[in-house]
């Protein structure tokens, strides 16, 4: 079979490479000349049959496309709306009509106004904070002398809300109470704080909106009645006093520690709540009111006319909060007035005197012939379950 092919003679060879370089050379020069007159009809075409798959095998050539179909084409890509697509593919197709869109805009100088309509990611429509109509209420969660609080649902993420509408008054103007929670929590950012979201003022009501956290320490209580395990006790605690100790760092006492205002979330997480009688301690201290706290858990010089207090002031409420978790009953369940609540705590610590607390006698109320005469007790004696506690936890007193 080799024998039967006839070799090619050099002289052929040479005329056939010739010629491929000189069909090679006349086609670059169509084809550039090609590009250079249409390049504005090109991008009409790319950008037309971008998205639609299998149309590149069937693409007519460009001087047969009809004048009106150009200018429909140009028309639907003009008005292209980005936003109806995932955020990954207006990329992709931005980045690809690039060339075509800035060859169009350089011709007059200036951005198209449809493109620039489309750039803002915002709608004026869409709720915002700060925006009564941004949320809606659920359900009535509880309602005190000045607020009510709502469970809510936020318009502008979908989570839920605790809202807490404070009526004004137009003689009175707005509570000081929430004027003061509002500005300390909007410093406060603290796992164990709870988060202020948003502030809602009207002419009718100011509203704070607070992450939602579905209980508190209280209503855990009522439904596990005879004290917590002690596990979950000292879990509990130990969120009280890191959250306690985040606001005393920054010279705040919160002056109202009791359960209801400690919450639960549903992973356990206790936050601090109801800043309405809190205040931002200076130094050197100046006087405060004594009628914070409430009763069960306001300490015995305070109750005893003292406004001269610093962090101890809340930390006697982690005690009283700390003896009721084990418990299962408050620590001081005053039922009449302040003696009969400090009749209730010397029964347990011992009547005072000048021996035992030095400076009893000078506070506004204190009259010795007013009490009953009693010597202190052990506080397990008192309280028997704590002897459940293994590791005892003693309370340290956060001094600024």
């Amino acid at each position: 079979m080799c024998d039967l092919i006839e070799p090619q003679a050099p002289e052929k060879i040479s005329k056939m490479k010739k010629l491929r370089r000189t069909l090679s050379e006349s086609f670059s020069r169509i084809a550039l000349k090609k590009e250079d007159s249409s390049f504005d009809e090109i991008c009409v075409t790319k950008m037309s049959t971008r998205n639609c798959p299998g149309m590149d095998s069937v693409i007519k050539p460009l001087d047969t496309i009809p004048e009106d179909k150009k200018v429909r084409v140009q028309r639907t890509q003009s008005t292209f709306d980005p936003f109806e697509k995932p955020a990954t593919q207006v990329k992709r197709v931005h980045s690809e009509n690039n060339a075509c869109i800035n060859f169009k805009s350089s011709s007059s100088g200036k951005e198209s106004p449809k493109v620039r309509r489309h750039s803002s990611p915002s709608s004026p429509t869409s709720p915002k904070f700060g925006k009564a109509d941004s949320y809606e209420k659920l359900e009535k969660l509880g309602e005190g002398s000045y607020a009510t609080v709502y469970k809510g649902k936020s318009k502008v993420n979908g989570k839920l809300v605790a809202l807490k509408v404070i009526r004004l008054q137009e003689e009175e103007g707005t509570p000081f109470t929430a004027i003061r929670e509002a500005s300390l929590l909007k410093g406060l950012k603290h796992a164990n704080i709870v988060l202020l979201h948003d502030i809602i003022h009207t002419k009718e009501t100011l509203t704070l909106v607070f992450e939602y956290v579905h209980t508190d320490l209280c209503q855990y209580m009522d439904k596990h009645p005879g004290g917590l395990h002690p596990d979950n006790v000292k879990l509990f605690l130990f969120q009280l006093l890191r959250g306690l100790s985040y606001i005393h760092q920054r010279y705040i006492l919160h002056r109202d520690l009791k359960p209801q205002n400690l919450l639960i979330s549903d992973t356990g997480e206790l936050k601090l709540a109801d800043f309405g009688l809190a205040r931002a301690k200076s130094v050197p201290s100046h006087t405060y009111s004594n009628e914070v706290v409430t009763l069960w858990y306001r300490p015995p010089d305070v109750l005893l006319g003292s406004t001269e207090y610093s962090t101890c002031l809340d930390m006697w409420g982690v005690g009283c909060i700390f003896v009721e978790m084990i418990q299962g009953v408050a620590a001081f369940p005053g039922m009449k007035d302040i003696q009969d609540q400090l009749e209730r705590i010397f029964l347990v610590l011992g009547t005072p005197n000048e021996d035992t607390w030095p400076g009893v006698y000078s506070l506004p109320h204190f009259k010795p012939e007013r009490f009953t005469l009693y010597s202190s007790k052990n506080l397990r004696q008192a309280w028997n379950k704590l002897s459940y506690v293994v590791d005892y936890v003693i309370l340290p007193t956060i001094v600024i």
